[in-house]
């Protein structure tokens, strides 16, 4: 008996704040992390304080941010996405291509602020008339600035014998990572670089592929776009540091992990940009006036203890990562 008078004592106070909260009709924004990153993780920091700067915090009981990480799995995703469609939150932040996609293919509706996320076209999300999902905001990149990223390497680097060889890991499920792939080796071709290339598709084999692709003798690593490099990035690191292979990026946020240089997009300012679109659908309720941008902020950067390891100078023109 004593069960069932605890349900009856429980059921109103359940019922009290439920309507409590529907009263206080504070916003909730769920956002969806794919996998757990020291440098993707700074997207999320950047759009929270881009909320904060716009007047919206927890701190001020004025919004709500559920956060949930997938840590790297697609099934764990598809439940996390489907529980805020479900629970019907007034907004959703995405961070990487897959958590975006995911978004997209669970709701037409809510709005989905992305970060950390390709252009429609390369997550292949537009529709057969070509349309962009009208739900889709926040910041996008393209491929464009890959070519600079690139091309840093034949400038600063003399090859150890003959031509210069460069290698790169991708995903191949990963749309961006195909693409990428795709657009270095027409760089590598068009720079006079030899370019090799072996498939990826889980950190758990970050350390043999790469082990695989240094035993090619080559000048150095690529680390381009793709979300199982940054999740394995620290393996790859040790693996190119033992082999005396310098790593160049297209993501600045590796290089303060241990990359020589990049020109890529600051993940902090990335996640900030799409905060402030957040920010001002949450001030409005509207969507009138937003649309998907392209990331604003990006960075030629370098690691000093990396740059000063490989003897590599860097033009003034770089910054140093603090």
């Amino acid at each position: 008996m004593k069960p069932a008078k605890y349900l009856l004592v429980l059921i109103p106070v359940i019922f009290f704040l439920s309507c409590n909260s529907k009263k206080n009709n504070v916003p909730v924004v769920g956002f969806v992390d794919a996998f757990e990153d020291a440098t993707i993780s700074q997207a999320r920091v950047g759009f929270t304080d881009a909320l904060k700067k716009n007047g919206f915090s927890e701190e001020r009981h004025n919004v709500k941010i559920e956060y949930r990480n997938a840590q790297g799995d697609i099934p764990t995703l598809t439940q996390i996405v489907n529980y805020f469609v479900t629970d019907k939150v007034d907004l959703l932040a995405t961070c990487t291509t897959l958590s975006t996609i995911t978004a997209l293919q669970k709701t037409k509706t809510i709005p989905v602020f992305a970060m950390v996320s390709p252009v429609p076209a390369r997550m292949n999300v537009l529709s057969s008339t070509g349309a962009v999902p009208p739900n889709l905001f926040g910041a996008l990149e393209d491929l464009n600035y890959i070519d600079t990223s690139f091309n840093i390497i034949p400038k600063l680097l003399k090859p150890k014998t003959g031509k210069l060889v460069v290698g790169m890991i991708y995903n191949q499920a990963e749309p961006q990572s195909a693409d990428a792939m795709s657009r270095i080796k027409s760089l590598a071709d068009k720079a006079n670089v030899t370019l090799i290339a072996l498939p990826l598709n889980s950190s758990a084999d970050a350390q043999l592929v790469t082990q695989s692709l240094l035993s090619k003798n080559i000048d150095a690593f690529f680390a381009n776009p793709d979300n199982t490099v940054f999740a394995s990035f620290e393996t790859i690191l040790k693996s190119c540091n033992q082999a005396n292979v310098p790593i160049f990026t297209s993501e600045a946020g590796l290089v303060k992990r241990g990359a020589v240089a990049a020109f890529g997009a600051d993940i902090y300012q990335w996640g900030y940009q799409a905060g402030e679109q957040a920010a001002q659908y949450l001030k409005t309720h509207k969507t009138e006036g937003l649309r998907w941008e392209m990331v604003k902020v990006r960075k030629r950067v370098y690691n000093p203890a990396a740059a000063a390891r490989y003897h590599i100078t860097v033009p003034q023109d770089f910054l140093p990562v603090k």
